[in-house]
């Protein structure tokens, strides 16, 4: 049975991902227009020590990264996850989903500079993917939204942990002993059923400072908090459910689209050409439209046979091609995996235009491809919506 916290997730996501996509485009025609130049300074505006898109991308995102672990915590207990027969199916696909497009990565990449890329195309934007999923309406049956929302989490989750393992450099263990304190006592006060919300997140904001000095990406805070946070029986009176669901909004209407318009300025004329044809360009392009649906298609064809898991009623292997196709559509985690990756401006600005070019076209063949399969509603038949 679908809950309602999951509707209002869905529809706050998909109308998100609209806004995130019309953000996208506005910022690629204004950074390609007369306005050019003030539009990228803009970005680069000093606030305090840090510039505007630092603040963004360092601090705001922090607060992403929290819904994305409230959205896995609420999976993990009483959502798709919740038991192992459930969550053996998504977790697996979502495990292909990374490593097959991280592989294919490494095949044009290994030994090169640029290597470490690699995370680049591993992980699914729930936001794009799901607002690409609501533009075929009632057709889309509830349990395949549910399957692509749990392989994103988890995609998501995947790609957290890349972050903290690979990405991280120049690690200040006072810095991160301080944070690792400051968390284990948020976990107490989780285990001494400590409810309001007041301290968790004083103690998270001094987590997320001593985080940004240690070498460990800070915005990691936003999903180590949401573990602390008391779940509860799940309720709309439960912590995690008041935090979760006042975060939906601000994170979907403000916090992704002000990172789509400070990470996608993008003065095309100024990227080289040829660099769709780059090793790095590659691999992203490659693991993201291929990568993705054949990482996922395999990784449920083993888990299948080895009797882990089981397709959801209603859902057919075409149809999870559909599905595969979606998930790489990989922009927010991408793009911001690519600004941790590579120093170099060439580089940076080269893998956003393949991300972008290469989600729009899972986009669409995802689209064309369930669209096709899926069959059309029946007068007056209920919305999933």
């Amino acid at each position: 049975m679908v809950t309602q916290l999951f509707k209002a997730f869905f529809r706050s996501e998909k109308a998100g991902g609209l806004l995130l996509l019309a953000c996208t485009a506005l910022s690629l025609l204004w950074s390609n227009s007369p306005w050019q130049a003030s539009y990228l300074s803009f970005w680069q505006l000093p606030v305090g020590t840090h510039s505007l898109v630092e603040v963004i991308n360092d601090g705001l995102m922090t607060l992403f990264f929290l819904l994305i672990g409230l959205e896995l915590e609420r999976e993990l207990y009483q959502g798709e996850l919740s038991t192992p027969k459930d969550a053996a199916l998504p977790v697996v696909a979502a495990l292909g989903g990374m490593l097959v497009p991280a592989g294919i990565y490494l095949l044009f990449n290994a030994g090169t500079p640029t290597q470490r890329g690699a995370g680049i195309p591993m992980a699914t934007d729930i936001a794009f993917a799901l607002a690409v999923l609501s533009l075929l309406g009632r057709r889309v049956p509830v349990a395949l939204k549910v399957f692509l929302t749990a392989l994103a989490i988890i995609d998501d989750l995947g790609a957290i942990v890349v972050i903290g393992l690979v990405y991280s450099k120049g690690l200040s263990l006072i810095h991160l002993g301080i944070a690792g304190g400051i968390w284990g006592t948020l976990l107490l006060l989780n285990r001494l059923r400590v409810q309001t919300l007041i301290p968790y997140l004083v103690g998270g904001a001094a987590m997320w400072y001593f985080m940004l000095h240690s070498g460990v990406h800070a915005t990691l805070t936003g999903v180590l908090v949401a573990f602390a946070i008391p779940f509860g029986d799940g309720s709309e009176h439960s912590a995690s459910y008041r935090l979760q669901q006042f975060l939906h909004q601000p994170v979907a209407f403000i916090i992704l689209p002000l990172f789509a318009l400070a990470n996608t300025a993008l003065p095309i004329g100024n990227i080289a050409s040829g660099t769709f044809v780059q090793p790095y360009s590659l691999g992203i392009g490659l693991g993201l439209v291929l990568g993705k649906p054949i990482g996922i298609l395999l990784a449920c064809a083993l888990a299948i046979r080895l009797r882990w898991g089981k397709l959801p009623a209603g859902m057919t292997w075409k149809q999870l091609a559909g599905v595969g196709l979606l998930a790489g559509i990989g922009f927010t985690m991408s793009v911001f995996i690519t600004l941790l990756a590579f120093e170099a401006d060439a580089l940076i600005q080269g893998a956003k235009l393949t991300i972008l070019s290469a989600s729009l076209l899972a986009a669409v063949a995802g689209y064309v491809v369930l669209r096709k399969l899926l069959p059309a509603p029946t007068p007056g038949s209920e919305t999933n919506d």
